[in-house]
């Protein structure tokens, strides 16, 4: 899969349904297009931007929209309210097409209106990351140049008295630090119209900031494409699967249980792919796994989205008893490795009425550009699937930039319409990651008879006496054993090896913490080089950002 090539779509899964819905004539059909110099394939179907899709929810009139605890917002409410925000940044706060509102809140159903209403004015949106601390987010507003911030109580004290821009406080206690959210929403025209600008689908849409686990945090810079192409993906790979499992589409409305925050590309696309088809979104104030069953029992929710730790407990919980959730047909993770073992295990027990889905990507090529589904998962648990039919993938040699052929390990690039342009005002690391349209990953991975696997990262490579120990490969070797929870794979310093290859492991109540049998074990499934020579035990969660990642350099820390 070189430049220009596509995935072969095979004879068996979802390739022939891809094919079918992808073909000239269909729902999906793709046209081949020049975008800023870099030839792709788009989707001619709309919408086209945010902007569209978000009008068009019109139709849905009186369905629910958002739930969160015992609040709820139709789909007319929330339009209403989301014009009247629009109409309200422009003439109260002077803001105009292209200028940056930042939203820097938890999972409360005030999020959406305000990124909803900056996407119909033409405005770009800055979702901050909600457990960063009061100078981090002080830092991203001033490094955004963001003219507003909406801000829920808890982000509010740390950013107050330090902006010099407009703050609108969402669901804080005490002296309001600028303008009340359920004041400015009483001031609103309920009659507010469209905001009459246009948008386009190269406009800026949205700046997200990376996790930053490294270093500060780098903007990358979103269009209404990039978003709109997410969101067609996503919908086409859904068709796909109920067309292979031959399912006939149901009246029902769909829901989601979304535990990804908002503010990560994941939790974006989850809620403008809700808006696409007119679903349903439920929010929590943080996981609750018992809160998390009920919600999909009572509202009927059809999906729940998040990183595997928070999915692997409700997939735990769905499996103990089937009946409880009758309504789930798609557990979707993302955001760090998936244990091959629980995707086996909910295909197992689970299907094929409920499935498990995982997708591959990053914020850079918003959200998922490889994605796996449905049987294809479970007969591929160990592959990230295959790209979105307008992707392009090429596996590099690191070293000398040339391609590689099939099952050889190289850097993953991609190009297509989901892959953003660069990062805001970031020249150096916009030419280091963005080379003639392709986004050069950082991750190591091979592909095999159109499968795509990701071996590790490529600055966490562990070099063990001169061979290469893929971490996320070990990862997956230690998930396979009953016992373990939890496990993360990293290299520290040896003085004659170079490195010596170290885990990470949380373990199941009251098993036992056996370094030998876990060597064993591992053995079985690797290369005796690359199994762990130094084990530390956890009794709780690992330590992880707020989107899922483990912060192995804290581990590593721990051990050096």
């Amino acid at each position: 899969m070189h430049a220009g090539e596509r995935v072969p779509a095979g004879s068996t899964g979802l390739g022939p349904h891809l094919a079918a819905l992808t073909a000239p004539d269909a729902e999906f059909a793709l046209v081949e297009a020049v975008v800023d110099g870099v030839p792709m394939r788009l989707y001619r179907r709309g919408p086209h931007t945010l902007r569209e899709m978000l009008l068009a929810s019109a139709d849905f009139g009186d369905r629910p929209f958002t739930v969160y605890r015992d609040e709820r917002r139709s789909y007319a409410e929330h339009l209403r309210l989301v014009l009247g925000l629009a109409a309200a940044f422009r003439d109260e706060y002077g803001l105009v097409p292209g200028d940056r509102v930042a939203i820097a809140m938890r999972n409360y159903p005030e999020w959406s209106p305000v990124f909803w209403a900056t996407q119909v004015a033409g405005l770009v949106a800055v979702p901050l990351n909600a457990w960063w601390s009061g100078p981090e987010l002080r830092w991203a507003v001033g490094d955004s140049g963001a003219r507003l911030v909406v801000a829920d109580g808890e982000r509010a004290a740390g950013l107050t008295g330090h902006l010099d821009v407009p703050l609108v406080r969402v669901r804080g206690e005490g002296a309001p630090p600028g303008r009340e959210w359920d004041d400015l929403v009483a001031a609103l025209d309920p009659a507010a119209p469209v905001p009459d600008v246009d948008v386009g689908p190269g406009d800026s849409s949205t700046i997200l900031y990376t996790s930053g686990t490294t270093g500060r945090p780098k903007g990358a810079v979103h269009s209404h494409r990039n978003h709109v192409t997410n969101a067609l993906n996503v919908l086409l790979l859904n068709r796909a699967v109920a067309r292979a499992a031959g399912t006939t589409p149901s009246t029902a409305q769909p829901g989601t249980l979304l535990s990804y925050p908002l503010f990560h590309i994941a939790g974006l696309n989850s809620l403008y792919g809700a808006v696409l088809v007119g679903g349903k979104v439920a929010t929590q104030y943080r996981w609750d796994v018992e809160e998390a069953r009920a919600l999909v029992r009572d509202e009927q929710l059809t999906a729940a989205a998040g990183v595997p730790t928070t999915m692997r407990e409700l997939a735990e919980a769905a499996i103990a008893d089937p009946a409880a959730m009758p309504s789930l047909t798609r557990i979707g993770m993302g955001g760090a490795p998936i244990p091959a073992e629980l995707v086996g295990r909910i295909g197992a027990a689970l299907g094929p009425r409920t499935f498990a889905a995982n997708g591959y990507g990053s914020t850079e090529t918003t959200s998922a550009i490889c994605a796996n589904s449905g049987r294809d998962y479970v007969a591929h648990p160990d592959s990230v699937g295959r790209p979105a039919p307008g992707a392009d993938l090429r596996i590099v040699d690191p070293a000398t930039l040339g391609d590689l052929p099939d099952g050889e390990i190289g850097e993953l690039w991609f190009r297509g319409p989901n892959v953003v342009r660069g990062y805001w005002r970031n020249p150096a690391a916009t030419a280091e990651a963005f080379v003639d349209g392709w986004y050069r990953t950082g991750d190591l991975g091979f592909v095999r008879a159109g499968w795509v696997h990701v071996v590790d990262r490529l600055k966490d490579v562990v070099i063990r006496g001169g061979e290469n120990v893929y971490c996320a490969q070990v990862e997956d070797a230690l998930h396979g054993v009953e016992w373990v929870v939890e496990a993360a794979v990293y290299g520290v310093a040896h003085p004659t090896l170079g490195e010596e290859v170290a885990a990470a492991v949380r373990t199941a109540p009251g098993a036992p913490r056996d370094a030998d049998a876990l060597r064993a074990a591992v053995i079985e499934r690797v290369a005796g080089f690359a199994a762990p020579t130094r084990i530390a035990w956890f009794d709780g969660p690992l330590p992880r950002t707020a989107t899922g990642k483990v912060l192995k350099r804290e581990l590593r820390d721990r051990q050096t």
